[in-house]
């Protein structure tokens, strides 16, 4: 397995990144971001299973305007102030309109790796995320082939920039899978994605993972769900295999 630390160029700067790919040939490539909480151990693991099934992955931190990963230690409690802030301004530091201008840079960062066959990428996000990969798809319509959302926030909002009226631009084929129980994607908000997806006219999928919350998908965290978790990775493959 080749592992190779990256530095790309990004709308406002550089930022760094992570490659995965088998260690011979010319693979399909996936971009992968990650949840709020950036590029950790955790999501280097899933990276690198994707990798071995034939694919050059690569994981840049999306959150360079904010700074380099680790953002939080084991003092973070989610709801106590100080780290709120570290959430809120992780947040800011990556709005709907910057997602666009970068997604641009990554996209051709990783078709320029000489792991990479096509002219076609994947991408894929997680959380905060599953949003950027949609956008994605949007603004960079003819290079990715397929876009993956697992339990993406927000994806419906009241912005006139809202992700979900981004779907008439994608010309990839979507997939979302949403938790349960889901503050930031409730149940109206998927049904609202869910007759965008249906007017739009393309190949998607979008469904609920039944017992899974926000965040089921990364190990490490309390609401893991190892079951789910895995059909996570089979969907997700099951798509790439569809579209390379």
């Amino acid at each position: 397995m080749i592992e190779r630390t990256l530095e790309i160029a990004a709308a406002d700067g550089k930022t760094d990144a992570v490659l995965y790919a088998p260690d011979r040939g010319r693979h399909p490539g996936l971009l992968f971001y990650t949840d709020l909480f950036g590029v950790r151990p955790e999501n280097r693991g899933m990276a690198k299973r994707i990798a071995e099934q034939g694919y050059a992955v690569m994981m840049p931190n999306v959150f360079y305007r904010y700074g380099k990963p680790p953002f939080v230690d084991a003092n973070f409690q989610w709801g106590e102030p100080g780290s709120m802030k570290i959430v809120q301004d992780l947040f800011n530091s990556l709005t709907g309109s910057l997602m666009e201008k970068d997604a641009p840079h990554y996209v051709a960062a990783l078709l320029d790796q000489p792991e990479v066959t096509g002219d076609r990428i994947a991408v894929v996000g997680y959380c905060f995320t599953g949003a950027m990969a949609l956008r994605t798809a949007a603004v960079c319509a003819g290079q990715v082939a397929a876009a993956a959302s697992f339990h993406g926030g927000q994806l419906v909002t009241e912005a006139p920039d809202s992700p979900h009226t981004r779907v008439a631009k994608v010309k990839a084929e979507l997939y979302f899978g949403h938790a349960v129980e889901d503050p930031i994607m409730p149940p109206e908000a998927i049904d609202t994605l869910n007759q965008t997806l249906k007017a739009w006219g393309g190949r998607y999928q979008s469904e609920i993972y039944e017992g899974a919350r926000h965040g089921w998908t990364v190990p490490g965290r309390d609401i893991y769900n190892q079951a789910q978790s895995e059909r996570h990775f089979e969907k997700l493959f099951d798509l790439l295999k569809r579209n390379f």
